[in-house]
């Protein structure tokens, strides 16, 4: 099986306040059903509120990012899927919730993750 990341940034969810909560409840609903089928692997949303930190080889860290990540924001989750299809299927479901396009990438293969 594959694990997939769907992901959105923040500035694609355009969500009326008063819409907040029942969009908020609608991704919970899909969440809750990829546990029940047993494809969730983790997800969230990036932490806007605590900046990124650049680590170096030697240990060394700078308050900066690489420039093609500064705005890496939004939510995302990963789930294990037996195909691109499958995935596709979830990233819909998803966006529906969401109310907002969904980023569909799948991860390499590595035996030892």
């Amino acid at each position: 099986m594959t694990k997939y990341l769907i992901s959105f940034p923040a500035r694609a969810m355009v969500v009326p306040a008063e819409d907040f909560a029942a969009v908020g409840e609608a991704a919970h609903q899909v969440i809750r059903e990829a546990k029940a089928a047993g494809v969730y692997v983790f997800g969230g949303g990036i932490n806007g509120g605590v900046a990124p930190l650049m680590v170096a080889a030697d240990g060394r860290t700078t308050n900066e990012t690489y420039p093609q990540t500064r705005e890496f924001d939004g939510g995302f989750c990963v789930l294990q899927l037996p195909s691109r299809e499958a995935a596709i299927v979830w990233a819909a479901k998803i966006a529906q919730a969401c109310r907002c396009s969904q980023e569909l990438r799948e991860f390499g293969d590595d035996p030892e993750s």
